[in-house]
């Protein structure tokens, strides 16, 4: 049986729900996800498209694509911040915060050269993005 995932908005009128496990969990330092989060890093969680579900309040979710990269989606209602689409990548990030119930295991930080919180948690800390995903995969030191 495959488990699933179920998160909402800030004030619950959109709901979402992911099925599996995550492609990749991890945190992103870049100044976009910095921004749109209201934090000094962003806690992500990498689904393939057809594992995310808006199961409630679709009339209520909106898209915002500063870039072709990012199609970042809220709530008209509360401003709730749910999710990421990333069409050039084929992944949809949803913020570790909105699913309560995932058990979030990290496994690296991406664009920590732009980090404004250092951490040290032993995780792979890569420049940008890795390779496959268009980066250049390098590593840095904590």
């Amino acid at each position: 049986m495959t488990e699933t995932y179920q998160g909402e908005c800030f004030c619950g009128s959109v709901k979402i729900e992911a099925a599996g496990a995550p492609q990749a969990m991890g945190y992103c330092h870049c100044r976009s996800c910095r921004s749109w989060s209201g934090g000094p890093v962003n806690a992500f969680s990498l689904w393939r498209p057809e594992d995310v579900k808006v199961i409630a309040g679709a009339d209520s979710l909106a898209t915002y694509a500063k870039t072709e990269m990012s199609e970042r989606q809220y709530c008209t209602k509360c401003g709730g911040h749910l999710m990421t689409n990333h069409p050039t990548l084929g992944l949809v990030d949803v913020f570790a915060a909105t699913l309560p119930g995932l058990d979030f295991q990290p496994g690296v930080h991406v664009n920590y050269a732009e980090t404004v919180l250092p951490m040290r948690d032993g995780l792979p800390k890569l420049k940008d993005f890795p390779a496959e995903f268009g980066g250049s995969g390098e590593a840095i030191a904590e």
